[in-house]
């Protein structure tokens, strides 16, 4: 559903203005990657926190909690 949105928002786009969508086709490969570090910060943080969650719950898990 969402790829038919994007489809038809972006036909709308490009026949009412296609100069903003020619930009927007240039400028996509730009904000994907300045995205690219934010991703990965989003990703180690995660990790940060799982590590967190696996040692605050090992006591738990030895007396044999569910976990």
């Amino acid at each position: 559903m969402k790829v038919l949105l994007l489809c038809v928002g972006w036909c709308l786009l490009f026949v009412l203005n296609w100069p903003l969508a020619l930009l927007v086709i240039l400028l996509a490969p730009l904000v994907w990657l300045l995205s690219l570090p934010l991703r990965l910060l989003g990703v180690a943080i995660d990790a940060v926190f799982a590590l967190l969650r696996a040692i605050l719950t090992v006591p738990a898990r030895l007396l044999g909690g569910r976990g």
